[in-house]
């Protein structure tokens, strides 16, 4: 496709090449396929371009909390069911992963979950009002660990810059990684966006409603750690 668009600093142009996912070719079970093909209209939620009214989604104006990447949802489920109160829009774009928790929140009887298979960048763009979310979670995000794909990761700060407005004052952002080198990224992003303060000295206990994720597990097997950061807006 010819660019006929204007010149742009390369500052510029990397703003707008971020991407919350990369696309990668899954096996989609028929159950999961048949949980998207029934559970979608109750929980799924289609993109559109303009801004979405939260609490008409869920149908009530509880807390909302977005969750960036849920892989196949079993953390997400759980958080859930564990915070009852509060409202989740969770999103991730890979077809068997939305699947499989869109299965859990029917086998569960969950009601506070809502699906998007979308990339979130242009979710949060777009849909989301600025003020409207009480909480961010993004868990294990790829950590990209060879140097030269470093840009790929998701938390940078031009993608936290887009997330910070979203919250409403004395909202959050919930980060976790088992990836050392992508803490210590995370934590100096996160410091030095105006606006955030960290709720911790450093790296943040891990919080009672995030359970164990697979990643998690395999981090430890493996003999690394885990790292989560909490920061709360201003």
């Amino acid at each position: 496709m010819t660019n006929t668009a204007p010149p742009h600093t390369d500052q510029e142009a990397h703003k707008r090449s971020i991407r919350s996912f990369v696309l990668r070719q899954g096996h989609m079970t028929a159950a999961q396929q048949r949980a998207i093909d029934t559970g979608w209209p109750q929980f799924g939620v289609d993109y559109r371009d303009s801004p979405v009214d939260l609490q008409q989604v869920f149908g009530r104006p509880n807390p909302k909390i977005l969750e960036i990447g849920f892989g196949m949802g079993t953390a997400t489920a759980e958080i859930a069911k564990r915070l009852p109160e509060k409202d989740f829009l969770a999103i991730d774009v890979h077809g068997p992963g939305v699947g499989n928790l869109l299965k859990l929140i029917d086998e569960d009887n969950i009601g506070n979950i809502r699906v998007m298979r979308h990339d979130a960048v242009e979710v949060v763009e777009n849909m989301l009002a600025d003020g409207a979310l009480d909480g961010i979670h993004i868990f294990f995000p790829d950590p990209w660990h060879k140097k030269r794909h470093h840009k790929r990761r998701l938390i940078q700060t031009p993608f936290v810059e887009k997330l910070l407005p979203k919250l409403k004052s004395g909202g959050y952002i919930h980060l976790a990684t088992d990836w050392e080198e992508y803490a210590v990224q995370m934590l100096e992003v996160l410091n030095g966006i105006d606006g955030l303060k960290n709720t911790a000295d450093g790296y943040a206990p891990t919080p009672a409603y995030r359970p164990e994720t697979k990643f998690e597990a395999r981090g430890k097997r493996l003999g690394h750690g885990v790292w989560d950061l909490v920061f709360q807006r201003i």
